[in-house]
């Protein structure tokens, strides 16, 4: 992300300046809480991509900075909402808004992030990004309760799961290199291309994180933790398909039954090593980041360029 960020270390500086006014609260209690999730923000990965889409099609403005602390915004409110949900206690090594102020705290802070979000984008009448970053959000939330409900009969077909993770991870992506990308190009056959490079960026960017419960490497959750959630990613659906009956019973037992036994959990690893699906789902990663790229690829040559180039390749490099 090197590049990515030196070519845009002024933007990200106001950037910085611009969300943390976003979040500002009159209310002693909030406007604390917000304090700890600006100090404890990730690696920006959205923000960048709004801002280099932005840049792709001339100078950043305003309506880019605006559009990048909204998608900041609902990207936050979800992981806040997701973690009440899923009763997690951390979030990227610290401790999550539920663990500190509790669920009820958490999910009004959620909301209050996104109502935070509407208003940003309505004050400033930005009713463009505002409909293409809701309808991120509608299919955010369509494809988290899609995988729930799959995930009741555990018989997933790929087809379903692809659509589930352009659902929930690669339909905000998308929103993030529009938005940037309506801040500054007049065609919107050019803001529709980039946000198919963002759906196929983030599709890549998911079966990475799917892939992570499969390794050794501490990347903030358990391995296996796809498997105690009775979760079927892309591993576990190829192996699921591609094993005898017998094998295909006990790993489905095993998930269904016995999803808290670290032993069983390691047999389903093993398993899934064994019949190809990290091989497989790894593939399929880097033929959604390749489609990516050809898209990008599409526009002329410039350090813009390169900088997401850098930033797809860092979706399916990273080790974290």
């Amino acid at each position: 992300m090197m590049q990515a960020q030196k070519i845009l270390q002024k933007e990200l500086i106001e950037f910085e300046e611009h969300f943390s006014n976003a979040v500002k609260s009159n209310v002693g209690l909030l406007d604390r809480i917000m304090k700890y999730i600006v100090k404890r923000k990730g690696k920006q990965l959205r923000p960048m991509f709004v801002l280099l889409a932005a840049k792709l099609g001339g100078e950043v403005n305003l309506s880019s900075y605006r559009a990048a602390s909204l998608v900041e915004l609902l990207h936050t409110a979800s992981l806040v909402h997701d973690d009440v949900v899923d009763d997690s206690m951390e979030r990227r090594g610290f401790f999550s808004i539920n663990a500190l102020w509790k669920n009820k705290i958490a999910v009004l802070v959620g909301d209050y992030m996104l109502m935070k979000a509407l208003l940003l984008s309505l004050d400033k009448e930005e009713y463009r990004i505002l409909q293409i970053l809701a309808t991120a959000v509608k299919e955010m939330s369509e494809g988290e309760l899609l995988q729930m409900e799959k995930s009741r009969s555990l018989n997933l077909k790929e087809d379903i799961y692809y659509d589930i993770i352009k659902g929930k991870t690669a339909s905000l992506l998308a929103g993030a290199c529009a938005s940037g990308a309506c801040s500054t190009f007049t065609d919107d056959a050019l803001v529709q291309k980039l946000k198919m490079f963002g759906e196929k960026t983030g599709m890549a960017f998911q079966i990475k994180d799917d892939l992570f419960d499969y390794g050794t490497a501490d990347v903030g959750k358990p391995t296996g933790n796809d498997i105690r959630e009775k979760k079927l990613t892309l591993p576990l659906i190829y192996t699921l398909n591609n094993c005898d009956a017998a094998t295909k019973r006990k790993i489905i037992y095993t998930v269904k039954n016995e999803n808290e036994q670290k032993d069983k959990v390691r047999y389903v690893i093993d398993e899934v090593n064994k019949a190809g699906g990290i091989q497989y789902a790894t593939e399929k990663m880097f033929a959604f980041r390749d489609e990516a790229l050809n898209i990008l690829h599409e526009f002329p040559v410039s350090e813009t360029r390169d900088a997401l180039e850098e930033l797809v390749r860092f979706t399916t490099d990273r080790t974290y």
